[in-house]
């Protein structure tokens, strides 16, 4: 072919292009009007580039590219700008007159400051040589700890999450004014992002086990005790003064003021192994002691103690101890039953023989689930550690057989995440809780971060109910669904009557949701979606996860956290070792920043993205 007739198919191409963009501005019109004013020319924009994405364009951009033309390979920001560009270099290679720009069309130049103002809107400050945020998770502990926080936020975090699927709004208020202090010392603006809980899908109570506690000491490889077990030996009611505690014995007071240090406490345990404890030292209304063996103690043991300067011993029993959490454990093929009622679950029943007589059982939080879910659809627990498929369904149980497990057997317990990837859940994404929470989030962040965001309707419940308060925070939706995905686009648009607005990329459910061969490109397109409505996206979950918790990273982590800085934000869970994975994380930030910006991809047909919805 010429290169005047490549040039000439080419052309058709993009004016092809530019033609589906007027024709989807004009569908969607009431809606980009309805956005809020400063999202106007952002809300056009994401129209310009779903319509971008409506065609088979990789062959396109290989021409283009070969001709050393823009390639549309970052236009996502400035869709229409790039188009123009691209149809005017044409023409004049073509001999033909450009086509003048319209003024409502966003410059490259312009996009980038328009990502940088919302960014910054929402998440605060921008710190020094360092363009992407950190968001922090808060601890309880920060609630009675201002230095934690004023740490926190010298040393990098920008903006502060505190969850309110945990504590109190008491808890949550002091947490706020530690970081409004020490916004004020710093001369900082560190955000208040709140997380309304919504709607937990998880496995119900077990029942209880037998009141016993175990403790067992660090062994290495030959078996000899490198750090024996501690134990704090108190009343009930007097909690250790850290969480260094393997284990907590509970005793009378008369005990616990009879021990001295250096004493020694007997016991047999109830395997019928002898034992024993030696006191190391007092601190506050308890001891602390160590044990060189591992032991079971239940509630009721006799504990004898020896007085090492005085003749005589002093006999005393455990106090009443916690029962044991039970749990199921799960092999492939093994059948579970899921019900609807909230009796207690239990695991596998099993005669004298070995013959099985009743199978493992337990329930779930929101038995309305079950009106969504049918046979043969799958079926994750505890982050897609355990997968299986529905086989049959009755009005108040689902048989679910077992399809994935690791080979000695998957635990699975209360309280853990439930995922129906392939069902069509109602769920809504406000519940009652969130509403009542909603009076006190609004009063007090400067974003919230909405859970479960499934369809544009679940934005429409919040906007209605934050219509009711005084002060409209900004919003940031957690995409954590395939459905969620799917219908991004539409979500956004109706979000965007709010500014600001940013996106979480949750990607701990979201993974499991959508599958692990899949997320990868799905967090890609959320982050291009976000890049073309001009909103940030926060990159959330696991990020360094081990580091937080243990004090140092893996590999991965680090590639991982490398990786993040191509979004706006980036969110760490709390941990131990938080303020070291903070200052870690902002050294990763930085230096990545001087390697790229945003990356240069090529850019597949979406399906039925004129109806506003992404295809997997």
């Amino acid at each position: 072919m010429k290169t005047q007739d490549k040039l000439q198919h080419i052309s058709h191409q993009v004016a092809e292009i530019i033609a589906k963009t007027h024709e989807m501005e004009t569908v969607h019109q009431k809606l980009i009007e309805r956005v809020h004013p400063q999202y106007r020319k952002s809300a056009l924009n994401l129209v310009h580039y779903l319509a971008l994405r409506s065609f088979d364009i990789e062959k396109l951009q290989e021409r283009l590219r070969y001709l050393g033309l823009p390639a549309l390979d970052s236009a996502e920001a400035h869709v229409m700008s790039t188009l123009l560009s691209i149809q005017n270099i044409l023409n004049h290679l073509r001999r033909i007159p450009d086509v003048p720009q319209p003024a409502a069309t966003i410059s490259v130049k312009k996009s980038e400051k328009l990502l940088r103002m919302n960014t910054r809107k929402l998440f605060g400050f921008q710190s020094k040589n360092r363009w992407t945020r950190i968001m922090v998770t808060l601890p309880t502990d920060a609630a009675e700890d201002y230095g934690l926080i004023n740490r926190l936020i010298r040393k990098g975090m920008n903006s502060a999450r505190i969850n309110c699927a945990h504590d109190s709004p008491e808890i949550w208020e002091k947490m706020i004014a530690h970081i409004q202090k020490s916004n004020k010392a710093s001369k900082k603006s560190c955000k208040i992002m709140m997380d309304l809980a919504g709607p937990k899908l998880r496995t119900g109570t077990m029942k209880p086990g037998p009141e016993i506690l175990r403790f067992k000491p660090q062994r290495d490889l030959s078996g000899i005790v490198t750090k024996p077990a501690r134990l704090w030996i108190a009343p009930p009611t007097v909690l250790p003064p850290d969480d260094t505690a393997d284990a907590i014995i509970p005793v009378e007071p008369a005990l616990v003021k009879k021990i001295k240090r250096g004493n020694i406490i007997h016991f047999t345990d109830a395997r019928g192994k002898k034992n024993n404890i030696v006191i190391e030292r007092k601190q506050g209304g308890g001891k602390w002691g160590i044990c060189y063996d591992s032991a079971y103690l239940k509630t009721g043991t006799a504990l004898t103690l020896s007085q090492v300067k005085q003749t005589g011993k002093e006999i005393d029993l455990v106090g009443t101890l916690l029962p044991l959490e039970q749990f199921i454990l799960l092999h492939k093929d093994d059948l579970l039953i899921l019900h609807k009622t909230p009796e207690p679950g239990e695991p596998a029943q099993y005669d004298a023989h070995g013959k099985l007589t009743a199978h493992a059982h337990i329930s779930c939080t929101l038995p309305e689930v079950f009106d969504d879910v049918m046979p043969g659809e799958a079926v994750f627990f505890d982050d897609g550690k355990i997968e299986g498929v529905i086989e049959t369904k009755e009005i108040d149980k689902l048989y679910i057989k077992i399809v994935h497990a690791k080979n000695s057997g998957s635990r699975l317990r209360a309280g853990k995440g439930i995922n129906f990837p392939d069902s069509d859940l109602k769920i809504s994404g406000l519940t009652q809780k969130d509403k009542e929470d909603l009076d006190f989030v609004a009063q007090w962040a400067d974003a919230v971060n909405l859970s479960f965001v499934n369809q544009a309707s679940d934005v429409e419940a919040y906007l209605e109910e934050i219509a009711k308060k005084e002060t409209k925070p900004g919003l940031i939706l957690k995409i954590e669904t395939r459905k969620g995905f799917v219908n991004l686009p539409e979500i956004l648009l109706h979000a965007m009557q709010i500014f600001p607005v940013g996106i979480m990329i949750a990607r701990g459910d979201l993974a499991v949701e959508t599958g692990w061969k899949d997320f990868a490109g799905i967090q890609e397109e959320i982050m291009r979606v976000g890049e073309a409505a001009h909103v940030p996206a926060v990159w959330a979950t696991q990020v360094l996860e081990r580091m937080a918790k243990s004090g140092v990273p893996t590999r991965s982590e680090i590639t991982d956290a490398a990786l993040a800085q191509r979004a706006e934000c980036v969110m760490l869970n709390k941990g131990e070792y938080i303020e070291k994975t903070v200052e870690v994380l902002d050294s990763i930030l930085r230096k990545m920043q001087k390697n790229n910006y945003k990356s240069a991809v090529q850019l597949p047909k979406l399906k039925d993205v004129e109806n506003l919805k992404l295809s997997l």
